[in-house]
């Protein structure tokens, strides 16, 4: 019993400090993810133009537009992740046959990391969907006129638009997240002490970074799907950005995306590595 205890606290921690962790990436990098989703979806060809344009509309509050659907759900969506990595570290322990205390090799802690992903695309690609609707939405429509019309568009099936892009992208993408902090701690940590706020900061912004690198073009694709407004497959986009302008096309926005990975993950990281402190001396 009291080890069921034990796990139920442990989850219950993971959840929490991820779910801070979310808040934290939101608040710092939504601008820059504005930004990028503008450029993926042709509204703007440049992203000081997008910038410009984009303050000159809407003021300084105009980089945060469609910023509540990311924040009301990323923030689950983050518990969820951090929470699934747990989850999927005790599920590749056991399956090689090693304790839960045991380290993983960078190996089994991507195969933790792409577990992790499956319960959080749940969360994510609706409000993925409905912020890059938001981003791109000419009418200043608020989040609940959004979800309304997008529903009407076609129900449940509309809202869900993109899942599978969305498990494509975060699956290797969160597998790469994980392996890139874990491998970073270990090398910039000394044995029997503590990593670094720095360090931390360091190590979070760099997994953010080459996570993005890794599955941009997919991110591509799966923004063009959501934003259109006819039923298109992953296969149809793909062809349909080649056709444009070949391998470049995939990579609009780069530039913003890598520029928000690197502060938003590096809040991500040091908020979950604070938080579950102050949790583990709390509770």
């Amino acid at each position: 019993m009291d080890e069921v205890d034990t796990a139920l606290v442990d989850n219950v921690k993971s959840f929490a400090a991820g779910g801070f962790g979310g808040i934290c990436a939101v608040l710092t990098g939504h601008p820059f993810d504005l930004v990028k989703v503008r450029l993926q979806t042709g509204v703007y060809n440049s992203a000081i133009e997008c910038v410009k344009q984009s303050l000159k509309k809407d003021g300084p509050l105009g980089l945060y537009r469609g910023v509540l659907p990311p924040l009301v759900g990323v923030t689950p969506m983050f518990a969820v992740s951090f929470w699934g990595y747990d989850v999927g570290k005790k599920i590749v322990a056991y399956t090689s046959k090693k304790s839960i205390n045991d380290p993983l090799t960078i190996a089994e802690t991507s195969a933790a990391g792409f577990i992790s992903a499956v319960p959080t695309t749940a969360i994510a690609a609706p409000f993925e969907r409905v912020k890059v609707v938001m981003q791109i939405d000419k009418t200043k429509s608020g989040m609940f006129q959004t979800v309304t019309k997008i529903y009407r568009e076609g129900g449940l099936k509309s809202v869900f638009k993109g899942s599978l892009a969305t498990l494509a992208r975060d699956g290797p993408g969160s597998a790469l997240y994980f392996a890139t902090y874990e491998y970073l701690k270990r090398t910039w940590s000394k044995p029997g002490e503590d990593l670094s706020l720095g360090a931390i900061t360091m190590a979070g912004g760099f997994a953010g970074v080459s996570m993005w690198l890794g599955v941009f073009p997919i991110d591509t694709i799966k923004s063009q799907q959501q934003s259109s407004s006819v039923k298109m497959s992953i296969a149809e986009v793909t062809k349909r950005i080649y056709a444009k302008g070949g391998v470049k096309a995939f990579f609009p926005g780069v530039g913003p995306a890598l520029a928000r990975s690197f502060p938003a993950n590096a809040a991500t990281f040091l908020g979950v590595e604070l938080f579950r402190d102050f949790l583990d001396k709390a509770i």
